[in-house]
């Protein structure tokens, strides 16, 4: 009887699903990422106006590991080839509370709680540590106070399962929206390891969830970027963590989709600081699309004086992608946005055919970024939008033209050393000159 009741649980906790009413028709969604607790979070605000019907944490929902200052030198030095103890070191299960219970208590978050369904997953800073994958030891104990902050029911499978990924089935049947939450950190191989991001047991959920019912519409929401791969034209300057870093994963990701003939996936990602609307068209026989919002207080251009945000957009505009959509709806010319900001999916059911519209919104709620599509034209069966447009990889493209940021580094680097040598020549012929005339007179 015993082991009949452990397959069950184990049964339960590799299908687990949530359906909600029928009647519930869900036509707006909002997502984000990247919230600081202890930072002013205005943006709040913008995200009650718009009243959607469900939110979805994308990661880094509190920022729960302990971040040392940049040192050089001293006795701790966390940058440099002599650095000697890490940048980031994991916070006491006390710590990891009191941060959650600041995040949960936040005024602008407690009103959305009160008016809507509140659902979502972890990355690596709520998860215990930057980067972190499967070799960090605090994951069982963090999983349950990040479930804890979710009002996750205390019989859920997810407090079972090793992980947090889970899905949600919204609306009526032909109306339904799946929502797929990926754990892209329980079971996570190293960086550059091109091993797995899901690990066994959730990919075998995954295309569980991808072959069963179907749906209009399906949301997998990954804590990390799932087209962009932006490291390979950023690297070696700096890095950021994508799918993209896993190429043999994410092609399994794109096949497993195309093998479910399931119509109607789209991406949702957050953790780069940055909001941005990718495309690929070549994964499925449609276009893929996957926004990305980060973050609601955690942006790049809030690290820099405003004096510095146009060389920076500048640097966006510059930096080769092969899968942002570049439109007249974005208020930068990059089609990149660095302020604080939030995701949106709204689906209008009575147009004919059914239109959605993604938008990446600012701190007030005003769209930034957007582009609009139909539900045919993420279908296999209508042959997607053509032309296809997005089918390059960042790793396909031409050496010169993946490397033109570290081209246009070194060469700033070089012009600025030019300069500092010929400024010191001068200096010092000058000296010089001036010497020779005191000795002559």
């Amino acid at each position: 009887m015993a082991m009949v009741l452990t397959w069950m649980v184990i049964a339960t906790v590799f299908s687990f699903s949530v359906a909600a009413p029928e009647e519930a028709l869900i036509s707006r969604i909002a997502f984000g990422s990247c919230a600081n607790q202890t930072s002013p979070q205005p943006i709040w605000d913008a995200i009650v106006d718009f009243k959607p019907q469900v939110f979805i944490w994308l990661g880094d929902n509190i920022y729960g590991d302990i971040r040392r200052p940049f040192k050089l030198f001293g006795n701790e030095r966390t940058i440099g080839p002599w650095k000697n103890v890490p940048r980031f070191v994991p916070s006491s299960v006390d710590e990891m509370q009191a941060k959650y219970k600041i995040a949960k208590n936040n005024h602008g978050y407690s009103r959305l709680r009160e008016i809507t369904k509140v659902i979502g997953t972890w990355d690596d800073h709520d998860y215990g540590l930057n980067d972190a994958g499967k070799e960090f030891k605090g994951k069982d104990t963090n999983q349950k106070l990040m479930l804890d902050f979710l009002d996750e029911p205390h019989d859920s499978p997810r407090r079972k399962q090793a992980g947090v990924y889970a899905s949600y089935t919204f609306g009526p049947e032909g109306r339904q929206i799946k929502v797929i939450l990926l754990d892209t950190r329980y079971h996570r191989d190293p960086l550059r390891s091109d091993g797995t991001i899901l690990g066994t047991a959730q990919w075998k959920w995954l295309e569980k969830e991808l072959t069963g019912q179907p749906s209009a519409i399906t949301i997998i929401g990954s804590s990390i970027q799932v087209l962009s791969n932006l490291s390979a034209c950023t690297g070696p300057l700096f890095y950021l963590e994508s799918w993209g870093r896993f190429p043999s994963d994410r092609k399994r990701l794109f096949n497993m989709i195309s093998n479910s003939k399931r119509d109607g996936v789209l991406f949702i990602s957050g953790d780069v600081h940055f909001g941005e609307i990718t495309r690929f068209d070549c994964g499925t026989g449609y276009p893929l699309y996957d926004i990305t919002s980060s973050g609601l207080t955690q942006a790049v251009e809030k690290v820099i004086p405003s004096f510095l945000h146009f060389g920076l957009r500048f640097l966006a505009w510059v930096t080769p992608t092969t899968m942002r959509v570049m439109n007249n709806n974005c208020k930068y010319k990059s089609c990149t946005y660095g302020q604080p900001n939030f995701g949106v999916i709204q689906v209008n059911w009575n147009a004919n055919p059914v239109s959605l519209r993604f938008e990446v919104r600012g701190v007030s709620g005003e769209v930034v970024n957007s582009v609009t599509t139909s539900l045919p034209e993420l279908q296999t069966k209508n042959g997607g939008l053509k032309p296809y447009k997005h089918c390059a990889l960042e790793v396909d493209l031409p050496w010169l033209t993946r490397h033109r940021l570290a081209i246009l580094f070194s060469f700033f680097v070089a012009v600025m050393i030019v300069v500092q040598v010929g400024a010191l020549y001068m200096v010092i012929s000058l000296m010089v000159k001036c010497l020779r005339k005191y000795k002559l007179d």
